[in-house]
């Protein structure tokens, strides 16, 4: 069967600072030509529209599956699946991905049959089931699957992260993969999951609290099949366990594998395991994305982020001292007032780490979701990016946009601003004589990109597509099965969260 897939446009945020491989989906592909089909890849975020569809009229796939990682994209997903139904009726299209597991029967309904199939979970072994299923009965039995007619069983996770390397052989343009200085960039997983809980995230509900790791080999060949200088580490939090990420250290040595690293931990674990972050540092590590989330007690609690500011100032003077660039997040609440706001700037404009800004909101699949989407102002998909308020805030609305932009503006010219820029001139300069662009594009685009006015106007907009109001629900925490996408198997326990340093929470 000739099988297309589809990564949707690109969000606000990667329209500067980072454009990512799509890891997940290539691994979905190559489960799929494992399986015996056909497969190509589009990715939007680097292609338009219409070459999208000159690839339906070249390639002519029997079925198409489009990426839900992200919800702000359910509705171009659900209008590019109306327009390919009316151009190949008979094509069976589906969609997979992390957001669209939550919300895979609203999609339905609004795709009005132009969506045969949802896969909630984790898609390599669902997939080539569900592409063997289609025009039979089996549709109903494959783990995962929701259709008009109903839902398969509870979705299942796979057994051997080492099983499916990514396709990357069907990315094309993969010069265009970059996250910051580090142009071109490609993605790698070494483990899937996360055995924290907090309140605003859903990596936890969707793999039940589970934590999985690829063997050291395995994730090292995987490595050395990469072209790129530079590699991403998607991991939800690199090396809570630190032997592993030793064990993939040693492999890469042995390999005599050179990259540039940037990956994501938290500050209780960077503390706990310095060694093995010293260690990725001797490796190339160069960068590291810590979600403090909070620069306050009352904000950590808030976030049920299980640390401290203690831990957190620790980790940034254990990162300093290996030698790591360390981009934080923090999450601006809607209740900001402009003394907030001006506490932030000169908190982050005091130290020496790179500060980035997103909005509290309440994504389904996460326990905000059941405790504060009641009070939402829209139920526009569109604006669920982290970079809208959707929430009441405290300012006018444009005011806390101004105040959000102006925040941003300020952190950003610090980093990229042009006294900034001579500090990174010499990479620039190398990028732009071997081709590479990305990063130098993104220096300027801050002003097109983050503009209150915009902000504003786009929740103005015709609501096509409406999300579901959320539940009503007891005070309290949900229910896991409320919550979760994969439930822990029948005898095996949960994940349980990792002691945190001294200081943190638990």
């Amino acid at each position: 069967m000739r099988v297309l897939f589809v990564h949707p446009s690109p969000l606000m945020y990667s329209e500067i600072y980072l454009r990512l491989e799509p890891l997940g989906m290539e691994r979905v592909a190559a489960a799929v030509r494992a399986a015996g089909h056909d497969v190509r890849i589009i990715d939007l975020q680097i292609f338009k529209h219409s070459d999208l569809f000159d690839e339906l009229k070249n390639f002519r796939p029997q079925a198409i599956g489009f990426s839900l990682n992200y919800l702000a994209n359910v509705p171009e997903v659900i209008d590019l699946a109306k327009d390919v139904k009316q151009l190949m009726k008979d094509c069976f299209v589906f969609t997979g991905g992390h957001s669209g597991s939550f919300v895979a029967d609203e999609i339905l309904e609004h795709a009005e049959g132009s969506i045969d199939a949802v896969i909630r979970g984790e898609g390599e072994t669902a997939t080539p089931m569900l592409l063997d299923a289609i025009g039979t009965n089996a549709m109903a039995k494959v783990p995962g699957v929701v259709t008009t007619q109903g839902a398969g069983p509870t979705p299942i996770m796979l057994d051997n992260l080492d099983q499916f390397f990514p396709a990357r052989d069907l990315g094309r343009r993969r010069n265009k993969y970059f996250i910051g200085v580090l142009d071109p960039c490609a993605s790698i997983e070494f483990t899937r999951g996360c055995p924290w809980d907090c309140s605003f995230c859903s990596a936890w509900t969707f793999y039940g609290r589970s934590y999985r790791k690829s063997t050291a080999e395995a994730a090292a060949e995987d490595m050395l099949s990469i072209k790129e200088p530079n590699v991403f580490i998607v991991d939800d939090v690199a090396f809570i366990h630190p032997e592993h990420g030793f064990a993939i250290g040693n492999e890469i040595e042995k390999r005599k594998i050179k990259k540039q690293y940037y990956l994501e931990t938290r500050a209780d674990v960077l503390c706990r395991n310095p060694e093995v972050f010293r260690y990725w540092r001797k490796l190339g590590m160069e960068y590291m994305f810590l979600g403090l989330e909070a620069i306050d007690e009352e904000g950590l609690k808030l976030h049920r982020k299980r640390s401290s500011m203690g831990v957190n100032f620790k980790a940034l003077e254990i990162a300093r001292e290996i030698g790591i660039t360390v981009a934080i997040n923090l999450i601006a609440d809607p209740s900001w007032d402009e003394k907030r706001f001006e506490v932030i700037r000169e908190w982050a404009m005091s130290i020496p780490e790179i500060v980035h800004l997103t909005v509290a909101t309440p994504y389904p699949g996460t326990e905000l979701w059941f405790t504060e989407a009641r009070k939402l102002t829209t139920l526009d998909y569109r604006l669920f990016d982290i970079q809208h308020a959707v929430l009441p805030t405290k300012l006018p609305l444009l005011q806390f946009y101004q105040e959000l932009v102006k925040t941003q503006d300020v952190l950003n010219r610090k980093h990229l601003g042009f006294a900034a820029l001579r500090q990174v001139a010499s990479i620039a300069g190398k990028l732009a004589l071997q081709g590479q662009t990305n990063f130098i594009k993104m220096l300027w685009k801050f002003n097109s990109v983050y503009n209150a006015e915009r902000q504003v106007a786009e929740h103005a907009k015709e609501v096509k597509y409406a999300m579901r109001p959320p539940p009503m629900h007891a005070e309290g925490r949900p229910s896991a099965e409320q919550l979760y996408i994969h439930m822990p198997k029948p005898g095996r326990p949960q994940a349980e969260t990792p002691i945190v340093a001294p200081g943190g929470g638990r």
